[in-house]
């Protein structure tokens, strides 16, 4: 995977380079005495509130998806650490990103239709209704004539 390209997930969602950045930091996962010297995890920054590929609607979704990723300014932060190699967390980063936006750049749901319960449902309902009622009337206290 080239670094260097642009990310094209859908019509309305490209992410470009220069929206991306990234920063190497010590890695709290494995890697023996190597995780206290090599800077192998990746922090990639996105900054999704000026991003020139995505629409609106998707800039807005990212963010809100984003949760506690996104900065108050819309840049969306993700550390990737699972691997011991740089190269491996910046594939990871990427990837989690693009999951990330191709799933705030799904279409919405198609809206509910109203439904209205049939009549005999409602026939069947109220008629158990009225047993139940007719039971706890049945339950009151006996008058001793």
């Amino acid at each position: 995977m080239n670094f260097d390209d642009k990310i094209i997930i859908a019509a309305d969602a490209v992410i470009h380079p220069a929206d991306l950045t990234e920063t190497f930091i010590r890695s709290s996962g494995p890697g023996g005495q190597n995780v206290n010297k090599v800077a192998t995890a990746v922090q990639l920054r996105f900054d999704a509130r000026n991003a020139a590929g995505l629409s609106d609607r998707v800039r807005e979704r990212t963010i809100r998806l984003a949760g506690q990723r996104a900065t108050k300014e819309g840049i969306v932060v993700i550390e990737a650490g699972r691997f011991r190699t740089q190269e491996q967390n910046r594939a990871d980063a990427r990837a989690r990103l693009t999951a990330l936006v191709a799933r705030a750049a799904e279409p919405p749901p198609p809206p509910r239709k109203k439904t209205k319960p049939s009549k005999g449902a409602v026939e069947r309902r109220l008629k158990s209704k009225a047993g139940r009622s007719t039971v706890k009337k049945l339950r009151g206290r006996v008058d001793g004539e």
